[in-house]
């Protein structure tokens, strides 16, 4: 009998959620849940849950570049997905060590800035880190609009507006940007827009659930979307396949103490 072949291997860098339901916990679920390996180098250490972030400890870079070469030199990785960076020095060492692996691996950018709860989680002077070092290596950045007004200055309100922060973010360097416009309130539905700099764009959309439920959508996503690349979809199919993922998520997410509960990453095995 021939050995197991192992599963395509994504790598997380990201911060830790102490109550489970984003960060690191729900990429590593993520991962689990669309059948590839998951493996992680842990940015920061947050004290959250339900209701909110009530502290957060970046750890040094020095862990973290020892995090990523122990991974990256020995088991090797086929995608790698970004999340929680907390400080300019931070997002630049994992610039950084992004630039030393082989230009083919996908790189999916969440630029984590702003918790569900509205707690900050990405110190103002880190943008500049972000636009100018970490987007440009980005297969794709998935902002969500709280995120593209940090980044862009743009206050998005509508459908036409997602289109214009689009291209403004495609001019910082990422090859593909999805703006997530589940933020749109007065939308019937949740639609997100992905657009290339090949000129290739396409609005994706899903039923709007009615579930408070939602805590680590971002984290999820960019992580489904991820794991979808190192299986080997292109980037629209990576997407749409993401999205279907999360959407089911939302619809299942429950209620976990006196605040936001988390989206369901097992929702296909119940």
């Amino acid at each position: 009998m021939s050995a197991p072949t192992a599963p395509p291997r994504v790598l997380t860098i990201a911060g830790s959620d102490s109550g489970g339901g984003a960060g690191i916990q729900a990429d590593l679920k993520t991962m689990l849940a669309l059948g590839v390996h998951g493996m992680s180098a842990l940015t920061a250490i947050t004290a959250q849950n339900s209701v909110g972030v009530q502290n957060f400890w970046p750890l040094p870079i020095e862990a973290v570049e020892q995090q990523f070469r122990s991974v990256v030199d020995d088991i090797g990785v086929d995608a790698v997905k970004t999340g929680m960076l907390a400080s300019p020095e931070l997002t630049s060492a994992v610039a950084r060590l992004i630039g030393t692996l082989d230009p083919r691996i996908p790189v999916v950018v969440d630029p984590v800035s702003v918790s569900k709860h509205g707690d900050p989680l990405l110190a103002p002077e880190a943008l500049d880190a972000l636009r100018d070092e970490l987007l440009p290596r980005a297969t794709v950045v998935t902002p969500n609009l709280d995120e593209v007004r940090l980044i862009t200055g743009l206050d998005v309100r509508g459908e036409d507006e997602m289109a214009s922060a689009a291209e403004a973010l495609l001019v910082l360097g990422p090859r593909w940007v999805l703006v997530k416009g589940g933020h749109l309130a007065a939308e019937p539905e949740s639609v997100d827009l992905l657009v290339g700099s090949d000129g290739t764009s396409e609005w994706l959309r899903a039923p709007r659930h009615d579930n408070r439920h939602t805590h680590g959508t971002g984290c999820t996503l960019a992580s489904a979307i991820a794991s979808r690349l190192a299986l080997g979809d292109d980037v629209p199919s990576a997407v749409r396949a993401a999205k279907e993922y999360v959407t089911g998520g939302i619809a299942a997410g429950f209620p976990l103490g006196a605040g936001i509960g988390p989206v369901d990453h097992g929702w296909r095995w119940r």
